[in-house]
Order: structure tokens, then C-alpha cells, then sequence
């Protein structure tokens, strides 16, 4: 038993949410075809009700009829007793001589409640054959009562109530649940951004001595490169210190950014990866908060390299898209994906690595989609061959500011 519950907490509703909504929707559909079941069980045993009552109504009056009887008390007694079931009775000439339980119009007129009988009447053709009294030659016509056609739509009307209530309630904890996630994010990025404060100070006053030391001439390209990482460690606590809060959002020079990053990531990965740039032009402008889209292309880049196993091709390709927008496409010569992965990859949690966090991709598109106004996704992908993620960007303040104040993206 307790190994059983063990199992059962141990699963990962996060990663499987997509199964569990699956599962939510199956069960909600099974709950909502029994409660249709039930209801249209209890609809059929009115409506054979109703008919039997119909029949005994017809069966006095034929007996009163063969009887030779006055039809009054009959018709006090059950056709008056009626409250429920529409009906319309019809001479040997098709003329309508009685009815009970018939709505007409507020202030009809005889003509209006005239044509009203004779719309009951059609439909009342349409739905049940009449039952024939044959010593008065009557015929007594009949459709279902209005409380029978209530309950046969109202498992449908309380299935859609559910269902609106049901979207309602998740849209409110789904939007709650993202600013519980965005205080943590922010919390989490802030604390570690005042921990990494303190060592980092500490590193570049020991470079600072290095440097006035009589080891610099013998060790200049090894305090060089332990200076660059230094700095790297600086822009990294920038970038935790970014998350959470409001970025400022400049134009920068695309090509010029891309190059420095590659020049910095070309000494720190794989020899046997191949880094190159392609453009339209050097001099393409991109808004952007410098230290996070440095974060976003070195993330993709390590991704990649992952993917290719230290061995391949890497290709940044920078392009004018418009007056508005500017892309750029970062591909790969790695493992590839299945299409149906594009848009997990992104998602919290999600790796392909033992060690893996799964919060790269994860930040990269909260930084490009949130704090940019621009979109990233997989363009495309193919396993054994590779994968390109295309990263859209504004090329214009007013489409950066318009992003900010209405928060919506034009790009299609």
C-alpha cells in the first residue's frame, strides 16, 4: 500500500499535464454523457406517460361517445384535469372543436388564436400520429408537455454552465498560478544576483592584485581570460538582476551583439564546433535589452552544442524582415526534434539531459516574448539532421513601445 502511494505522489503532473487534461476532458465527457443517459432514461418514461394519459383521455370519450352520453362531465372531469399536455381535438372536417393546455398570444384576436391552433396543430401532426375516437370520428392530436421539453434540454443547458464555470475557474487559477510563478522567478533571479555580489567583488580585487604582481608578465593571457569571466560573471548577475523587473530596451547593433557573443562562447565550447554568422547586412538595428539577448543566443548556442554532441555546425543568420522587424535563425546540425516537441521544449522542467535543469529555453522565451515584445519558436526541425529556432525582434522604438503599452505583437 505504501509503495502504492509512493507511485502515486511521485508523479509529475507538470510534465504530464497535457495526458492530465486529456484525462479531465475524458472523465468530464463520461459524467456528461451519464447525466444525459439518465436524463433522456427519465424523458422516455414521461413522454410514455404522457402518451398513456392521452390514450385514457381517448378512451373515455370514446366510451362516453358509444354510450350515447353527454361528453360534459367527461370533459370536466378529464380533459379540463389536464394541466401539462397540449392537445387539440378535430372533428370529421379537420376543424379544431377543443383544446387544453394551448399558449396564445396577450390580446389575440379570434383570427390570431385561429392561426395559433393551427401552428399547434402542424407540429402536433409532425411529432405523434392522433389517436382516432372512431364512433364520434374524432381525432385527439398531442405533442409533449412543456416540463418534458425542459428536462430533455436541461442536462445540455447544465453540462454548458459547468463547462463556462469550469473555464472561468481555470482562466482565474491558471492567471494566478503565472504571477506565483512570476514573484518566484523574481525573488529567485534577485537573491541570486545579492549572493553572486559578494565573490564576484572579491575575484576582480584578486585580479587587480595579480595584475601589480611579478606573476602578470609570466601569466598575462591566463589573468587576460580569468578577467574576461569576471566580467562574463558581472553581465550574468546584470541578468539576474533584469529578471523581474523592467529592462530598458534600446537599439542596438544586431550584428555587432551576435559577434560578440560568439567571440566569447568560440574559446568556451568545443573546438570541433563550427560558429558562423551570415547577414544582410552589418548594419541591422534591433531593439533589445543587451545583457539578456546575449543570454537568449548563448543558451540556443549551448543547447546546440549539446544536441550536436560537441561536433557541428552552427549558423546565426541575421535578416531584415521589414520596416519593423528584424530575424534572426540559429541552426543546428544536431539530433532534431519530432514536430510534436517544438513547443514542449519550452516548457519549465523540460530536457533532454540526466543533469539538465530545463529552465534555458524556458528564461529565452520569457525574455524575447516578455521583456522584447518578440516572439521565438522552433521554425524547423528534422530528426538526424537538425533544428533552426527563429528569434523575432522590433527594428523600431514605437513597435517596442507600442508592445509596451498594448502588449501585443503585429508580426505575422
Amino acid at each position: 500500500m505504501k509503495n502504492r502511494f509512493q507511485d502515486l505522489t511521485s508523479i509529475d503532473f507538470y510534465q504530464n499535464r497535457k495526458q492530465v487534461k486529456w484525462l479531465l476532458v475524458v472523465v468530464s465527457l463520461l459524467i456528461g454523457a451519464g447525466s444525459i443517459w439518465y436524463t433522456n432514461s427519465l424523458v422516455e418514461e414521461l413522454r410514455e406517460r404522457e402518451r398513456r394519459q392521452i390514450e385514457l383521455l381517448s378512451s373515455a370519450l370514446e366510451y362516453a361517445a358509444s354510450t350515447a352520453e353527454n361528453l360534459t362531465f367527461i370533459n370536466q372531469e378529464i380533459i379540463q384535469q389536464n394541466y401539462s399536455i397540449p392537445i387539440i381535438m378535430v372533428d370529421p372536417n379537420g376543424n379544431p372543436f377543443e383544446y387544453r393546455n394551448i399558449t396564445f398570444k396577450k390580446n389575440a384576436t379570434a383570427q390570431d388564436s385561429a392561426k395559433t391552433l393551427e401552428v399547434e396543430l402542424i407540429e402536433m401532426k409532425e411529432e405523434y400520429e392522433p389517436i382516432l375516437l372512431e364512433e364520434a370520428d374524432i381525432h385527439v392530436y398531442y405533442r409533449n408537455s412543456e416540463l418534458l421539453l425542459n428536462l430533455k434540454y436541461y442536462p445540455y443547458i447544465q453540462l454548458a454552465v459547468i463547462l463556462i464555470f469550469g473555464a472561468l475557474a481555470y482562466a482565474l487559477f491558471n492567471q494566478s498560478k503565472i504571477a506565483e510563478q512570476n514573484r518566484v522567478w523574481a525573488g529567485l533571479t534577485k537573491e541570486t544576483a545579492h549572493q553572486l555580489g559578494t565573490p564576484i567583488a572579491s575575484l576582480m580585487a584578486w585580479i587587480d592584485y595579480l595584475r601589480n604582481s611579478p606573476v602578470w608578465e609570466e601569466n598575462k593571457e591566463i589573468i587576460t581570460e580569468m578577467d574576461k569571466d569576471v566580467v562574463k560573471l558581472r553581465m550574468v548577475t546584470e541578468r539576474f538582476s533584469s529578471i523581474g523587473s523592467k529592462p530598458v530596451i534600446q537599439a542596438e547593433n544586431l550584428y555587432q551583439v551576435i559577434e560578440e557573443t560568439i567571440s566569447y562562447l568560440r574559446p568556451r565550447i568545443s573546438t570541433k564546433v563550427e560558429l558562423n554568422i551570415k547577414a544582410d547586412s552589418q548594419d541591422l538595428d534591433a531593439m533589445m535589452n543587451k545583457p539578456l539577448f546575449e543570454w537568449v543566443v548563448e543558451n540556443i548556442c549551448k543547447n546546440a552544442v549539446d544536441a550536436m554532441k560537441g561536433k557541428g555546425k552552427i549558423t546565426l543568420e541575421l535578416l531584415q524582415d521589414s520596416d519593423k522587424f528584424v530575424i534572426v535563425d540559429i541552426t543546428d546540425t544536431g539530433k532534431g526534434m519530432e514536430k510534436k516537441m517544438y513547443r514542449r521544449v519550452f516548457n519549465p522542467g523540460f530536457s533532454t539531459k540526466q543533469r539538465g535543469w530545463g529552465l534555458g529555453l524556458t528564461l529565452a522565451k520569457r525574455i524575447i516574448e516578455s521583456y522584447h515584445g518578440g516572439k521565438i519558436f522552433v521554425k524547423s526541425s528534422e530528426v538526424g539532421v537538425g533544428t533552426t529556432f527563429r528569434i523575432i525582434l522590433h527594428s523600431t522604438r514605437e513597435g517596442a513601445e507600442q508592445f509596451v503599452t498594448e502588449g501585443i505583437l503585429e508580426y505575422k
